[in-house]
């Protein structure tokens, strides 16, 4: 059997904007050379990359983020009339794929990557209303974790299969950015986007509560709560012992994982945690708030803490405390890729695709 998917996206590394864009690329590439399925994607032109047969960059031109989407779902549509399935990706696919759907009775698929509860301290009405609209009108439904599955089934009561993401790897050079940094004694390191998602303010008063005096916290990352989180920094007592360091280049960011002690992931919600596998790939501990990755890491692989500082302080002292290799195997992209065509196939064939890949 030879059938064709239309997934949409937004964006195609290396043009990424989020976990989203790395995940549909990856799956994109793991896909594109097999036989038994042809997979076409629809991105806005921007993030598109050049002369890929199969990957259809759409001009979205000037406005606002609905807008734009406008202009996409036109394209989207059309490319549906040859389509056997489709497939979008969180709340912006409704339009596209609620159209596709309409005027062609082809079957949807949508994947939840996060929610906008999982973004956002309070969530925007209209991302709210649309991911009620995705969940009540797509056909079939893939969540990330079983964390985002339980999200979606208590805010939206929606029933969607797992399909957990594959696992990034970064490669250290050997820089020693702890010396660079003038750190004599532990570096705790963050990476992520300056957001209420993130909690990242958790992580500064924790430094608070440490028994000893020899730890840097090095943060990672820009965002629209940084000025605020220096200012928070230093209410904390904690600006001694606090490095930021601004957006990191992907090129870099190998050498900050593997220079930290430990790598601190504070989130308030997480639905998968490509920083935590990335960092474990480099061979640096972690320490993290509930996370999807950790459903597919051996118990013991990750030092789970609550979302409070203190718990998050317990933590890292632990850490701090352990040696030795970290052992876990790999989830690869190809894995991924396996699953989702086990969804597809069992879709299909009129099957419970969820079954197909529990």
């Amino acid at each position: 059997m030879t059938y064709t998917v239309l997934m949409l996206g937004w964006g195609f590394p290396p043009n990424v904007t989020g976990g989203l864009d790395t995940a549909v690329g990856e799956l994109y590439e793991q896909l594109d050379p097999r036989d038994g399925v042809n997979i076409e994607l629809v991105l806005p032109a921007e993030y598109a990359p050049e002369g890929r047969d199969g990957i259809h960059g759409v001009e979205t031109g000037d406005g606002d983020i609905v807008t734009r989407i406008g202009r996409l779902s036109s394209a989207f549509v059309d490319h549906a009339a040859d389509a056997d399935l489709i497939h979008t990706n969180d709340w912006f696919g409704y339009n596209p794929g609620s159209r596709a759907q309409s005027e062609h009775e082809v079957p949807w698929i949508t994947t939840f990557h996060s929610l906008s509860s999982d973004r956002n301290a309070d969530p925007p009405d209209r991302e709210v209303r649309t991911e009620q609209r995705v969940t009540n009108r797509s056909d079939h439904l893939i969540a990330v974790s079983h964390y985002t599955a339980r999200k979606l089934r208590r805010e939206y009561g929606g029933e969607a299969g797992v399909i957990h993401n594959g696992f990034p790897s970064v490669e250290p050079t050997g820089r020693d950015l702890k010396a660079e940094l003038g750190i004599d004694g532990k570096m705790l390191f963050f990476v992520g986007r300056h957001t209420d998602q993130k909690g990242i303010e958790y992580l500064l008063y924790a430094l608070s509560h440490l028994r000893r005096d020899d730890v840097t916290l090095v943060v990672g990352g820009t965002g629209h709560l940084t000025d605020q989180l220096e200012k928070f920094t230093e209410l904390a007592g904690v600006e001694d012992s606090t490095q930021y360091v601004g957006y990191i280049e992907e090129e870099e960011l190998a050498d900050y994982y593997a220079s930290a002690d430990l790598f601190v992931s504070p989130s308030r919600s997480e639905p998968f945690g490509i920083t935590v596998v990335e960092a474990l790939s480099a061979g640096t501990r972690v320490v993290s708030t509930e996370c999807g990755a950790a459903e597919v890491l051996p118990d013991d692989c990750l030092i789970q803490v609550g979302r409070d500082s203190q718990s998050i302080a317990a933590g890292i002292e632990r850490g701090l405390a352990l040696d030795g290799p970290i052992e876990y195997e790999e989830r690869t992209w190809a894995d991924v890729a396996d699953d989702h065509e086990a969804f597809y196939e069992a879709v299909l064939d009129g099957e419970d695709p969820a079954a197909a890949v529990d």
